[in-house]
């Protein structure tokens, strides 16, 4: 018997696809919009919502039994407020140029419909382990769309991922820039991330006819 039952395994495979947190539920596009045009900031920003739903799912449902209904909300708020400010820190630390670029959308993780949700309909029902596989199951789905939008709009909007020149050099007029191309610079505005997040709910949707008949 393997370490995860079928059941555990629909926890962290589901939100990948068919009930992917961003393409189907519609949460977190905000920050799907605002922070995708690099990469870089895509995965950081990825890796910091998996690290604080993952931890928060475990500490709300260990805790649960003991919050007051009328303020669960607020415990709810504290827990993830504390962990961004982790998140925050750790960043500032080792990687202070790009806590810049994501600036106050870190702290936007606070309230994040993905983390608020989860701890609601899944966390406060739920043990500890369950609800860790569900976090990061969620976290998965949400960062799989951010990278995606990111490697996109990084590449064909500035010809480079991570920094990294892929197309050529523009100045020096190599690679494909020697045959004419051209970056596009409206894939660096955050209206293309939308159409981007369209598109791949188009692909997802145009090979799921059941979340069309939705």
């Amino acid at each position: 018997m393997g370490l995860l039952s079928k059941k555990d395994s629909k926890l962290i495979l589901d939100p990948l696809a068919d009930n992917n947190p961003i393409t189907i539920q519609v949460l977190g596009i905000c920050s799907a919009l605002a922070i995708t045009a690099e990469l870089e900031a895509s995965i950081v920003m990825s890796i910091s919502v998996l690290f604080v739903l993952g931890v928060g799912n475990v500490i709300i449902s260990l805790i649960r039994n003991i919050i007051p209904s009328k303020i669960r909300i607020i415990v709810q708020l504290i827990v993830v407020a504390a962990l961004v400010i982790i998140v925050d820190l750790v960043l500032k630390a080792f990687a202070y140029e790009l806590s810049k670029t994501l600036s106050v959308f870190v702290g936007l993780i606070i309230t994040n419909c993905i983390i608020m949700g989860r701890f609601e309909a899944f966390a406060l029902g739920n043990g500890p382990w369950r609800s860790f596989l569900d976090g990061i199951g969620n976290a998965f789905g949400y960062g799989v769309i951010l990278i995606i939008v990111g490697f996109f709009r990084e590449l064909l909007g500035s010809g480079t991922l991570l920094g990294f020149p892929i197309l050529g050099d523009p100045i020096e007029k190599t690679g494909l820039y020697a045959f004419g191309y051209e970056n596009n610079g409206f894939m660096l505005l955050s209206p293309m991330a939308l159409i981007v997040v369209g598109l791949i709910i188009w692909v997802q949707r145009s090979k799921n006819k059941a979340l069309i008949e939705d």
